[in-house]
């Protein structure tokens, strides 16, 4: 098998189809005709003289060949496009991409703030935000197809090798309550009075709903004895529900600043205890780095952080470790 026996394009068909799970919404997604790639996957097989898909059922099924050439198509798009976007850095950010990632909350209520920053210093660029759970995040950075992330819970362990993880900035997870509440007029809330009231939260297995259960047990408060009164799909509509008198709230303090500076959210002071978590930037030092997010690294992420000091570009710079693997690859390849 002397020559490349495939196209970038073939790989760009194989990984629609395993992601879209049939061959006409793979063809819809990447605006062809579903002739055109049938035709382009029979002659992949052709040339690699395997079947990759088994035409039994009514799902688009990947074989184990499938499988495997999916594996290595998806890091062979990856490279292609770190090698475009190394091209566009000779530029010198009068173009080029910066794909920033984040959590939930995260990637509502600061990253715009962030990206709007940015924007107004480097208008040629153009950047994309993903928003997703903490784990598909640190996975896309860990694959490469994010230059950097801020998410507010833990990385999977499976990645925690993998990754560089900064502490960023200090969330506070702030109590709020309708601003005609009894508990309004109290200087000081305790704890004794949280079991009293009647809560508003997200949904049990959410991801946000975990970290805010999570930081609140750290800071002894049972999260058992708390009455849930109604769960909803977003902090969106608790705090509407908030507004409307229906309960109190844990909710990022970033999330209600226009809500509290406007008077329609009371912010509740805890006696001697304050709910915080830490925010933490993520990056993958094994992969290429762009102008842009060195950029937004060194003039943008100090603005917002509680640990500027930790943001200098030595403190994204790879571990001895992963240099050595770094020059190990090179000299394998």
């Amino acid at each position: 098998m002397s020559d490349i026996p495939f196209t970038l394009d073939q790989l760009r068909i194989l990984k629609a189809i395993a992601a879209e799970g049939s061959f006409k919404r793979a063809a819809d997604t990447l605006y062809v005709s579903q002739p055109a790639v049938s035709l382009q996957v029979q002659n992949l097989e052709k040339q690699l003289n395997v079947p990759l898909f088994d035409r039994g059922g009514r799902k688009a099924q990947l074989t184990e060949a499938g499988h495997l050439l999916l594996s290595y198509g998806e890091k062979i798009i990856t490279l292609c496009q770190e090698t475009c976007r190394a091209i566009e850095d000779l530029q010198n950010l009068q173009g080029g991409t910066l794909i920033v990632g984040a959590s939930q909350t995260t990637g509502t209520y600061l990253l715009p703030r962030m990206i709007g920053l940015f924007r107004q210093k480097y208008p040629d660029v153009a950047v994309q935000l993903q928003v997703h759970s903490t784990r598909r995040t640190s996975w896309g950075v860990a694959n490469g197809q994010v230059d950097l992330a801020i998410i507010g819970g833990e990385v999977p362990g499976e990645l925690q090798d993998t990754l560089k993880i900064i502490p960023y900035a200090e969330d506070e997870l702030a109590l709020i309550l309708p601003v005609d509440h009894p508990l309004a007029k109290v200087e000081k809330v305790q704890k004794e009075d949280l079991y009293r009231l009647n809560f508003i939260s997200l949904d049990a297995q959410s991801t946000i709903r975990k970290v805010i259960d999570k930081v609140l047990t750290r800071c002894d408060i049972d999260t058992k004895r708390l009455k849930i009164e109604m769960e909803l799909n977003s902090i969106e509509a608790i705090k509407n529900a908030v507004q409307s008198g229906l309960g109190a709230a844990f909710v990022s303090i970033t999330a209600i600043e226009k809500e509290v500076k406007m008077g329609e959210i009371y912010v509740a002071s805890l006696d001697e205890v304050t709910v915080n978590r830490t925010l933490s930037v993520i990056i993958n030092p094994n992969r290429y780095r762009s102008k842009a997010a060195e950029a937004f690294i060194q003039e943008v992420l100090p603005e917002f952080s509680t640990y500027p000091e930790q943001l200098t570009l030595d403190h994204f710079a790879p571990t001895p470790a992963v240099l050595k693997e770094v020059v190990n690859n090179v000299a394998q390849a």
